[in-house]
């Protein structure tokens, strides 16, 4: 994340720049040469804010996207990645470039394998929300290619999807939260996420979390 490819939610090389207006979910366009556009949503038997709250809790993404085997969390808006894709090893960190509570995840990566997308949360009542993925897909090999092609990726990217469903709605609340937003390459800190550290209002130490054996 058997299949021509490894590519997963977390695990996707792109070479995209700034992300427009999705498209219709499930579907792949081309955005440049060699790049294709991946969208997919799915509904969940959780509220908006369990969902989202649940997505910033980046060093559990190994728990349910396939090839992400560990993810370092540097500060706010940086994360490390460690993916096995085809079955070789990747690094690389993506910068958080939009965040707004209960709606918006945005990010690019900085440096490594390139991985560029967006995750939006829409609410559908008190306990459903709708969940909608975008990636920049730019397969690196031959064989990623062909997988690309065969809509490899877009059924793993969905895989992850529902993964993340069935996690969230098994525990019905998020592991935790962060609450603060990003914009313009600024980080506003929620005042209940500020005191959880100690009153300081300093970055926490960078976490490392592995895929549980």
């Amino acid at each position: 994340m058997a299949a021509p490819t490894g590519l997963s939610v977390g695990a996707v090389a792109s070479g995209a720049g700034p992300i427009p207006a999705a498209s219709p979910s499930g579907t792949t366009t081309a955005v440049e040469i060699d790049v294709s556009r991946i969208t997919e949503e799915i509904e969940v038997a959780v509220p908006v804010r369990v969902a989202y709250d649940q997505w910033t809790q980046f060093e559990s993404f190994p728990k349910f996207m396939s090839g992400v085997d560990r993810v370092v969390q540097v500060d706010d808006k940086t994360l490390e990645w460690t993916a096995t894709i085809g079955g070789n090893v990747k690094h690389w960190r993506a910068e958080i470039v939009e965040q707004r509570p209960d709606q918006l995840v945005a990010w690019r990566s900085i440096d490594g394998a390139q991985n560029d997308g967006q995750v939006r949360f829409r609410s559908l009542g008190v306990d459903r929300t709708m969940v909608g993925l975008q990636l920049d897909v730019a397969p690196e090999t031959v064989v990623e290619k062909v997988g690309d092609a065969l809509g490899v990726v877009e059924r793993r990217v969905r895989g992850d999807l529902e993964r993340f469903r069935d996690f969230i709605e098994s525990r019905h609340q998020p592991s935790g939260a962060w609450r603060g937003t990003v914009e313009g390459g600024q980080v506003t800190d929620d005042d209940d996420d500020a005191d959880m550290t100690s009153g300081t209002g300093t970055t926490p130490t960078p976490t490392e979390i592995g895929r549980p054996g």
